[in-house]
């Protein structure tokens, strides 16, 4: 019996189970099922690795989980444009060669396979390999400094602008408190030459 593993998730273990799910995605799968693939591979319970992935893992693949849901509906929509043309190619062929009771009823064979085509649209695509995983996150990474760098270059600059204005302020300021100390010094010469003139008058 095998025993089941309740240690701490390593980050291998953290790979191996992005891989699988973000696979199942793309092949249309569930998430369940692909739990239960890594819970065989790791010997852990399904229910330990689901709850591995929407805790912790998920958040981190975001982009990923995006690109694969577009990869699982482009590789559908492939899958059926290629089986309709392989059908319509396959019904020309046919219906040179047979009579009128033998088209009726391949056209009816067709009718059944094209119903079964259409239900299994959610044919598998390649595996994504460690290889691709890494080389996406790698992307992913870079692409995340080059954003941060840009913004701590436009903050600086946003930074430098407001210093020079505070700059600016800080000098209008002390211009206008001189010249208001000159005003009220005028004033006050004024005032006392008034007072002068009074007396002298008197």
């Amino acid at each position: 019996m095998t025993t089941i593993r309740q240690d701490a998730w390593t980050a291998d273990e953290d790979l191996i189970l992005a891989e699988v799910v973000l696979r199942h995605i793309r092949e249309g799968s569930t998430q369940l099922a692909a739990f239960e693939e890594i819970a065989e591979r790791l010997s852990r319970t399904s229910a330990a690795c689901g709850f591995r992935w929407n805790s912790t893992i998920r958040k981190k693949y975001e982009s990923a989980i995006a690109l694969a849901k577009k990869q699982r509906t482009k590789n559908k929509k492939g899958k059926a444009v290629q089986e309709s043309k392989w059908q319509e190619e396959a019904s020309e062929e046919l219906t040179v060669q047979k009579s009128p009771a033998e088209q009726t009823e391949q056209e009816a064979e067709q009718k059944r396979e094209s119903e079964v085509v259409t239900v299994g649209t959610n044919a598998a695509p390649a595996p994504l390999t460690m290889e691709q995983v890494l080389d996406f996150l790698h992307d992913y990474h870079q692409n995340q400094q080059q954003a941060v760098a840009k913004d701590v270059e436009s903050l600086q600059k946003e930074n430098e602008a407001l210093k020079q204005e505070l700059e600016k302020v800080k000098e209008d300021k002390r211009i206008m408190a001189e010249d208001y100390r000159a005003l009220l010094s005028i004033m006050d010469r004024a005032r006392k030459m008034s007072g002068y003139q009074h007396a002298a008058e008197s």
